[in-house]
């Protein structure tokens, strides 16, 4: 059989719910020049049969063991024989022209490694927002434009296997990529724009204006509940970055300082959910003056931490402007 031109990878762990709308969505693409790896890890459900029953488009692989996302990704990835990749997570759909569209403007420009689309978040009655809809995002060599404002979403993402196989190479020669120097299996929640951050060092990036992408939230935000993780990966990252990239403190100075400065109101948010209050103002006291959301949340961390979740939706409501 032929490699096609497109390698769609799913990662399933107990998705019945929404995968056959999810593979519906694959099958009704007018580009038709793919293949589905779906890579089943450990699902007790009915999401096998529903994947199995997809035909021959669907290559079926099933881990020996559940393992975390990231590393499910990698051992998806390990399968897929397209030279373009996209990915769609089992909860999420695609509008029928997305790969059609992608795939024109990876081949219109060989120097571009990655296409996203726009996204509707959707929480399965109503569409809530677009996230192109306050401003549309870079094109080009954009790296320092995605740190400061990653808008990519996994399922929206369709990357060149060239530029993923220059991430390979990248962490062998540095020890830094796990598993073949793809998702880092060492992050847990910054995994995916780690990859993205990766590809756009060394990469154009386009983007299509429409909203081809559908990604279903499930109940409230828990971004916030996460916050000390992504304080301890952001530093992570940066700390890579320093090794991948020779003189990346003098190049890129103000990325260090959004990176260090980011971190800290993470780590200020988490200790403030955890009603630790003095210590959270002392996190993020430097930089207390340094944009409107860190203003606020010195005032909101004298609140007891019984308000996190309030402030939590309050945040999340305000425009994306607002909270940089």
């Amino acid at each position: 059989m032929s490699a096609p031109v497109v390698s769609v990878i799913m990662n399933c762990l107990n998705s019945s719910r929404d995968l056959r709308e999810a593979m519906d969505s694959v099958m009704a693409q007018t580009f038709t020049d793919f293949e589905i790896v779906f890579w089943d890890n450990g699902s007790t459900d009915e999401s096998p049969a529903i994947a199995q029953s997809y035909g021959e488009k669907v290559r079926y692989f099933k881990g020996e063991t559940t393992v975390p996302l990231g590393a499910a990704r990698n051992l998806a990835l390990a399968q897929a024989r397209g030279r373009y990749i996209a990915f769609l997570d089992c909860d999420d759909l695609w509008r029928p022209r997305k790969l059609e569209l992608q795939t024109a403007l990876l081949e219109a420009d060989d120097r571009v490694g990655l296409v996203s689309t726009d996204t509707e978040i959707f929480d399965g009655r109503r569409v809530l927002k677009r996230v192109f809809a306050e401003a549309r995002p870079e094109r080009g060599m954009v790296f320092a434009a995605l740190m400061e404002r990653q808008w990519i979403s996994m399922s929206s993402a369709m990357v060149r296997a060239q530029a993923l196989a220059g991430l390979s190479a990248e962490g062998t020669a540095t020890g830094l990529g796990i598993n073949g120097g793809w998702f880092d299996e060492s992050l847990n929640v910054c995994e995916e724009a780690d990859v993205f951050y990766r590809i756009a060092h060394d990469w154009k990036l386009d983007h299509v204006d429409e909203a081809l992408t559908v990604w279903r939230v499930h109940g409230t935000n828990t971004t916030f509940r996460k916050f000390g993780q992504f304080a301890d990966e952001t530093l992570r990252i940066l700390e890579k970055h320093r090794s991948l990239y020779p003189g990346y403190d003098r190049e890129h100075a103000n990325l260090v300082l959004l990176l260090t400065r980011r971190a800290a109101f993470q780590k200020g948010v988490a200790l403030w959910r955890e009603g630790k209050n003095i210590e959270a103002r002392k996190a993020v006291a430097p930089w207390k003056n340094s944009g409107r959301k860190y203003k606020i949340f010195w005032f909101a961390s004298y609140l007891p931490g019984s308000f996190f979740d309030f402030a939590a939706r309050l945040y999340f409501a305000l425009p994306a402007a607002f909270r940089r």
